[in-house]
């Protein structure tokens, strides 16, 4: 039997389907929502409806933007449209972004290989990176997917396709985190960092 309306019983459903958000946190979040006046209400049930309807994939990088037409990365005339930097998801843009290094251009793929998870290739934003890297102008794709077993997979295939058109493949470098101890560190960090030193 449940223990609210059945409106309210919803909501908290409706809540608990959202990552990381568990039964007592959706009941909180329930009763924070009829907490709030009427308008606050309708403001975020339309910020809901209005993302998931005006957001589309870029014809271009396949990242999130509003509309059909190219993300303003892409539009950007001060980005270096000669360097592509692959990630897995568009947050992970939102990461490349915040450290302010890189000036090139992206390519999401809207996830990675996982065989585990019933992921191929086809599933993936694939073709459309191909495409841009066989049309020219590009070169250097740098991959920055998670170094995972997934990530990793995905990198190496990626490579081997972008091969045939002589373009520059790189890895993102891993190793120790700043402000990390070396004690601390796994096998699999330490050789990566090993790998990827360089001179000072």
């Amino acid at each position: 039997m449940d223990q609210f309306p059945a409106p309210l019983e919803a909501l908290v459903e409706q809540f608990a389907k959202l990552p990381g958000v568990g039964r007592k946190s959706a009941q909180r979040l329930a009763f924070h929502v009829l907490d709030r006046p009427e308008a606050e209400v309708r403001a975020f049930a339309d910020a809901l409806i209005r993302a998931k309807t005006a957001i589309g994939c870029c014809p271009i990088c396949q990242n999130l933007t509003e509309g059909d037409g190219p993300c303003p990365i892409c539009a950007s005339v001060r980005r270096d449209h000669s360097i592509i930097c692959v990630v897995a998801e568009p947050r992970d843009v939102a990461a490349m972004e915040r450290s302010r290094e890189y000036t090139g251009v992206y390519h999401v793929l809207h996830g990675v290989i996982s065989p585990m998870n019933h992921v191929s290739p086809n599933d993936l934003r694939i073709q459309q990176l191909v495409e841009r890297v066989a049309a020219g102008g590009v070169d250097e794709v740098v991959m920055a997917t998670n170094p995972d077993t997934e990530g990793e997979t995905t990198a190496l295939y990626l490579s081997r396709l972008i091969k045939p058109f002589g373009v520059k493949t790189t890895r993102l470098a891993y190793g120790i985190p700043v402000g990390s101890h070396l004690e601390y560190a796994d096998d699999a960090t330490l050789m990566r960092a090993m790998e990827g030193r360089r001179e000072i």
